[in-house]
Formats: structure tokens, sequence, C-alpha cells
């Protein structure tokens, strides 16, 4: 008897200790606003994102027209096509060049091409064929783009063979009218590794690079040397600027390494100017190194600059057109994507990469990434205090 109620002392003893522990444990969290704080915002932001921004039914492409024809039969057809809400004519260009050129900049993911004679086929009762070019460097853009714009023809199709039927009592050629004759441009054979590993340069630099800076200066904090930088005749932006210079090499070991396991293990075309990539990749590397340092000044703990890390890292995949069509996402969404570098980035390198795109079509990308380099290096030195919080 004595011996049963010493065990249940030393279970009692045992509970009581593991609840002080618990009791202990919650304690430390509370104190731990900025763990709190995103243990509540992040699931959040992430029914927010997967449930409002995250959308794979592609609309509002941006489409130009090549009209060999000019006459109303092919208005009234790139008409029809914006009229679906998946097509937004963007202008009309005049030769495949053109085409080309829109597409590299990102001006153009869709080509309406419109065979001269078209109208006047139709009008006599003959057949004529559409081309359809699409952007193949983002396999769900040419699905949506192609299943829409062949079942509109379809449709037009039937309805001029009923015409047609009416017209001549009852017989007619069996034949369409019209037929759509897809083309896909930069990825014909819709590989999924084209699209996304190029992509992965911008993400994975976008891990690492925020995820080392954001841990500079709050590692110094924790380990005493922060007063070594305080009392220095160091400026804050040369600071922050030292800071970021040592991890540009790493950015561009990484870069080197990416580009060759994409084209040796999985056959990625580099069709464009690597020397262009690697100069515009600077900006990038920089925008995030000057974001993770940014984290590390608001971060008292190096643990706490790791979170902020990874909770930056979330919106920047659903967001920035890795995995999911920028034109699906709502305008809201597509506006606050605008301030992430790696939005631009992505646009860059699987123009340069894919398309052969050159300086002057990456450079309203390059423009928007710099604006974004000067922002942070500039909320860097303002948040920096050369003084002990």
């Amino acid at each position: 008897m004595g011996m049963a109620r010493s065990e249940r002392g030393r279970r009692g003893g045992a509970n009581g200790r593991l609840l002080v522990i618990a009791w202990k444990e919650l304690l430390q969290l509370r104190r731990d606003r900025l763990t709190l704080a995103m243990m509540a915002a992040l699931p959040l932001i992430q029914l927010v994102l997967f449930g409002y921004a995250i959308n794979t039914d592609v609309r509002h492409m941006p489409t130009v027209v090549l009209d060999h024809d000019r006459s109303a039969a092919s208005r009234d057809l790139a008409r029809t096509m914006e009229a679906t809400g998946f097509y937004d004519l963007v202008g009309e260009v005049r030769g495949y060049q053109e085409i080309s050129r829109a597409m590299r900049a990102g001006d153009a993911r869709v080509a309406l091409v419109v065979p001269a004679g078209y109208g006047e086929a139709l009008r006599r009762g003959g057949g004529a064929t559409v081309q359809l070019v699409v952007d193949g460097s983002d396999p769900q853009t040419v699905s949506s783009a192609t299943n829409t714009a062949a079942s509109l023809v379809s449709a037009r199709s039937a309805e001029l063979m009923v015409e047609r039927l009416e017209r001549s009592g009852g017989g007619g050629p069996a034949a369409p009218p019209i037929t759509l004759e897809p083309s896909t441009w930069y990825n014909p054979d819709l590989r999924t590794a084209v699209y996304v590993v190029p992509g992965l340069v911008g993400v994975i630099l976008t891990m690492t690079m925020v995820m080392l800076t954001s841990m500079a200066i709050a590692r110094e904090r924790e380990r005493g040397t922060l007063e070594q930088l305080i009392v220095s005749p160091v400026r804050n932006v040369e600071l922050v600027v030292g800071k970021i210079l040592p991890y540009v090499v790493i950015g561009y070991l990484q870069i080197t390494l990416i580009l060759l396991v994409a084209r040796l293990a999985f056959d990625v075309p580099l069709v464009g100017s690597l020397a262009l990539l690697y100069a515009v990749s600077f900006v990038f590397i920089a925008a995030n190194l000057a974001l993770g340092l940014f984290f590390s000044t608001l971060a008292r703990t190096q643990q706490q600059a790791m979170q902020m890390s990874f909770f930056f890292l979330l919106p920047n995949i659903l967001l920035s057109g890795f995995l999911f069509p920028f034109e699906a996402m709502p305008e809201p969404a597509q506006w606050l994507a605008k301030t992430l570098p790696l939005t631009h980035f992505l646009r860059v390198v699987r123009s340069i990469v894919l398309k052969g795109g050159g300086a002057a079509d990456v450079a309203p990308e390059l423009g928007a990434m710099s604006l974004i380099l000067v922002a942070l290096i500039a909320l860097g030195s303002l948040r920096f205090r050369k003084k002990l919080d």
C-alpha cells in the first residue's frame, strides 16, 4: 500500500513538472510577439492566397493580331475572341518578327494570325485556316489559350455551316468553314521542366540570399559583436552595402550551378545571352540581400530572422508566376506581386533563357527591380541605428 502511494506520488510529481515546463514554454512564447504574430498571420495569408489570388483558369491573356485580310470578317473574329474574356487585344502587328518581339518582352502571350482572303473565302462558301501562336514558356497558358480558341472557332464554324445549309436547301460542303492551326513557340513539346527549372533560379536565390543576410545583424547582436560596429566610423549605407557584397559571389555560384544542371540533366535550352542574364542577376541578388538585411534589423534573434525569411518566401512562390499564371490572379494580387523582385526576375530569366530576349526586352523588368533595390537599401539604412536596443 505504501508502495502504491509512493508510485502515485512519483506520477503526480512527474505530471506537475510536465505542467510547469509547459507553462514556462507558454510564457516564453507569449513574450515572443513576432512569433505569435506570424503564427496568426500565416494561416490567414495562406487562406487568402489560395482562396482568392490563386486561380489556374487563365483569363485576360494579352493578345496581338496579325491581320493579313483586314476585312469585316477578320475584325469580327478578333472582337469575338476578346468578348470571351480570355484574350485582351493589346495591338496589331505587321509580321512574325513583331510577334516574337512582343512575346520576348512579355507584352503578348498569344497572337492571332488571319490569312489574306479569309473574308472572301467565307463569303463564297469556301474554307479558311487561322493560326493561333501561343507562348509555350507557360504550359497552363498554352492549354487555356488553345482550348478556348478551338471552342470559339468550332462554334463560329458551326454557325456558318448552318447558314450555308439553309441557303443551299440541305446540301453543302461537309468540311468546316474555319479551321484553327495552333502553333506553340519556345516550348513546343510543353515540357514542364522547361517552364519550371529556369524559374528555380529565382526561387532558390530568393530563399538562400534572404535567409543568409536576414541573420547577419541578429547573429552579431547575439554574439556581442554589434558593439564594435557601433563604435566604428562606418556609415549606415556603408554597413548595408558591405554586408551585401560578400554574398553576391555566392549568388553567382548558385546561378552557374543551376544553369549547368538545367542544361545537362533536364535539357533546358539556353537560347539567349548568358552575359546579359548574369548582368541583370546582380540587381536581383542585391535586392534579395538588401531585403534579408532589412529583416535582420527587425529581428532580435536568428530564429526570428529565419522565421521572417520563410514567411516572405510563401507569397513569392504563390504570387510571382513561378507555379501559377500571373494573368489568372485578380488585379489587387497582381499589384502586390509587382512589389516582389522575384516576379520581375522570373520574366527576365524566362525571356533570356527560353526566348532569346535582349537588353531592350528585359529593360522594363530591370528598371522595376532597380527601384525595388533602391527602396530596400534605403529602408535597411534607415532601420539600422548605431546604438544598442
